[in-house]
């Protein structure tokens, strides 16, 4: 079988994010287009902008939060293709944990000792060992049924402002910060008993949040010189024109 080797040069084009020319971080795809982009540039780039960074197509008139989501696949790519990448991310938000006294999220825990072990593997030319690592990741994830509890929290209070539907009667919930506005959607449609989560907007400061952003996100971007709990709105879903 012929086989051809491919320079990492070649395929930077296609692996890294056009705004700040490093190498995507947290990749984020928007929909309409599907370019992709480092989620953070993004973010920072609509708040001011509502076209496509590459193509500059309309992604939305008033939300075009609403249109990009977070792409696993291509982030997963990325992190396969340049060497120690993932490790140095890893690092860096264990770096920005500890720097603001707060504890490490488990997820980053995880993935920094199976990262660690990985590449440790690798250099000894050890593949058996490599199989062990994935065994006794796979072991932990089976005995640390703590359903996100190990996450860095988010304090969250509920409130209705429609007259069409009703309040919570548990207003006040504490959740991992990587669960998404989804989670949040789904969590009232059946508090609510509704027949679809489709049905609902979540809002922030008055301004609908898109189904992807996870709750970290939100409280960096929106809440974060306010006191906690983070306070959002639901409502029934409005079609934006």
């Amino acid at each position: 079988m012929l086989t051809r080797k491919i320079k990492l040069w070649d395929i930077n084009a296609h692996i890294t994010c056009r705004l700040c020319s490093g190498y995507l971080i947290d990749a984020t795809t928007v929909t309409e287009c599907l370019h992709t982009f480092c989620r953070s540039c993004l973010v920072k780039y609509l708040e001011e902008n509502n076209t496509c960074p590459t193509c500059r197509i309309v992604i939305h008139q008033s939300h075009p939060l609403q249109y990009i989501g977070h792409d696993r696949t291509m982030q997963d790519i990325v992190y396969k293709l340049v060497p120690g990448l993932q490790e140095a991310e890893m690092r860096k938000q264990r770096a920005f944990y500890h720097k603001l006294g707060m504890e490490v999220p488990g997820e980053i825990k995880v993935d920094a000792y199976t990262t660690k072990q990985h590449i440790d593997a690798h250099r000894n030319g050890d593949t058996k060992a490599d199989d062990n690592v994935n065994k006794e990741t796979e072991e932990k994830q089976e005995d640390n049924h703590d359903y996100h509890r190990s996450d860095e929290q988010v304090s969250i209070c509920l409130e209705c402002n429609s007259s069409k539907l009703r309040g919570l009667k548990r207003k006040w919930i504490r959740c991992s910060a990587q669960a998404t506005v989804l989670h949040l959607k789904k969590f009232i449609a059946k508090k609510l008993n509704l027949s679809s989560f489709n049905e609902l907007d979540i809002l922030c400061n008055e301004e609908i949040l898109g189904k992807d952003h996870t709750l970290k996100f939100v409280v960096v971007t929106r809440w974060r010189f306010k006191k906690s709990p983070l306070l959002l709105h639901y409502r029934p879903k409005m079609d934006l024109l």
